[in-house]
């Protein structure tokens, strides 16, 4: 999903005239290009670890698979419940992200009426939102003393955004869209009394003022105090309440989605990492330790925002497993994970960006006759 995502904002960057790098978030990108690629390191080091541990601390016997094919006693088996549960629950808080967003853009872009902005914010929320407005604005108009806007100001802030340079237009364009912003607030007194022609563009605007406001506090020629980045944080988190938000029934359709898929195409994922990844079956001691691995990996991935692959994760801790017991791996196999992993994300690019370039083009062809 990363891939088609960045492949579609290059070609949307190319088809607007604009340089291809325009139309990505390169350094977000770069943070979840390195939490995919660390992860799975991480996974198979801390995985080896743990076998090494037990296997120090208890004798190799119990890190060795059982001959049986008899089930494990309770006590094991309860762990492997705990540990699976755990890899469940963190894999669907870590996945299910990637779901509910996808959900919401396709909800955003046919009904924006009722999804642009979340129409359940209280009146204490709102109350809080035209608050930090108004602070906020205080602040940027400050920094935007002495200066003219000439045009669109949402213009020069998305100049700004996408190539993170501050110029002369910079803080006045912003400061008029965050006026703006809290005019309309103070207008209609609530999102469910907005004109509908106006909630998407207001969205929009939010959004914009958000995402530059992230930048600007992170940008040391910005010259904000202390004092002005805590006023900035506290109106960006009032946006993105109205504006990053997910309703429950698209929490609760997407794990049951999650769920059921897992239930389907369980087995062949389980053959694949329990038995084809080393030379010898896997131990119920490798199993939990590279479930507990994966399971707080994706914990400090989630903590972070950060998307990584629950797959990758759990068969490297399972490959860490095997190399630390001696079992050995499966070289073979290991090479064709290894180029599935590496070939997936251009693959997705490529084909993401050709198809948006394809239907935009047709479209337009559509409206032009």
């Amino acid at each position: 999903m990363i891939g088609s995502i960045i492949g579609v904002g290059v070609a949307n960057a190319l088809i607007y005239g604009r340089d291809g790098t325009t139309g990505v978030n390169w350094s977000r990108a770069v943070e979840i290009g390195y939490s995919l690629l660390l992860s799975p390191l991480f996974g198979f080091g801390v995985a080896g670890a743990l076998i090494l541990a037990i296997r120090f601390g208890f004798g190799k016997a119990k890190i060795e698979p059982t001959a049986s094919d008899q089930p494990p006693p309770w006590r094991t088996r309860a762990i492997l419940v705990l540990t699976c549960t755990a890899v469940s629950f963190f894999h669907g808080a870590n996945d299910g992200q990637k779901g509910m967003n996808l959900v919401m853009l396709i909800l955003i872009g046919t009904i924006p009426n009722a999804y642009a902005l979340n129409r359940s914010l209280s009146p204490s929320q709102i109350e809080r939102f035209e608050a930090a407005s108004k602070t906020a604005s205080q602040v940027i108009a400050n920094k935007a003393s002495g200066y003219d806007v000439i045009g669109d100001p949402r213009s020069a802030v998305e100049l700004y955004v996408s190539r993170h340079a501050i110029d002369e237009g910079t803080f006045p364009s912003l400061a008029i869209l965050v006026r703006t912003v809290g005019e309309e607030f103070k207008q209609y007194g609530s999102i469910g009394r907005m004109r509908p022609s106006l909630v998407a563009e207001i969205r929009n605007d939010m959004y914009l003022v958000s995402e530059s406001l992230r930048l600007l506090m992170r940008d040391r020629s910005s010259d904000l105090s202390a004092d002005d980045i805590a006023k900035l944080r506290d109106y960006q988190s009032a946006l993105d309440q109205a504006t990053k938000f997910i309703p429950l029934w698209v929490k609760i359709v997407v794990a049951i989605v999650l769920g059921c898929g897992t239930m389907i195409g369980w087995k062949r994922i389980v053959v694949t990492v329990g038995e084809r990844i080393g030379k010898a079956r896997l131990s119920v001691a490798q199993g939990a330790c590279a479930e507990i691995t994966a399971a707080a990996t994706i914990a400090v991935a989630d903590g972070f925002g950060l998307p990584v692959s629950t797959t990758h994760v759990l068969s490297s801790g399972i490959a860490g497993t095997m190399m630390a017991s001696g079992a050995g791996l499966q070289w073979r196999m290991m090479r064709n994970i290894l180029l599935a992993w590496v070939l997936t994300l251009p693959a997705a690019m490529l084909l993401s960006g050709g198809l948006y370039w394809i239907l935009s083009r047709y479209l337009a062809a559509q409206l032009l006759r």
